[in-house]
């Protein structure tokens, strides 16, 4: 049995888009994501969620809301459809 959530629809264009608008480089989300515990989380990974082809945890996602300083969950999700 699978111990993670597999994406579906990728949320990678939204991360890369609300990356740019906080004005940081995959470094820099990588870094504070390791601060905050999440290890490993090189830049390559954060490039792969961009791409889609990485899952996001949940909690990834948390922290990546307070990092970008975004009021809603929605921006993750703005423009998508299943």
């Amino acid at each position: 049995m699978s111990s993670g959530l597999k994406q579906d629809i990728s949320i990678g264009e939204n991360l890369k888009i609300l990356r740019k608008r906080a004005h940081l480089t995959q470094e820099q989300v990588s870094a504070k994501l390791e601060i905050l515990g999440f290890h490993p989380m090189s830049s390559d990974i954060l490039a792969k969620m961009e791409q889609g082809r990485y899952s996001v945890k949940i909690s990834v996602l948390l922290a990546l809301k307070q990092i970008y300083k975004v009021d809603s969950f929605d921006e993750f999700f703005e423009g998508l459809s299943f």
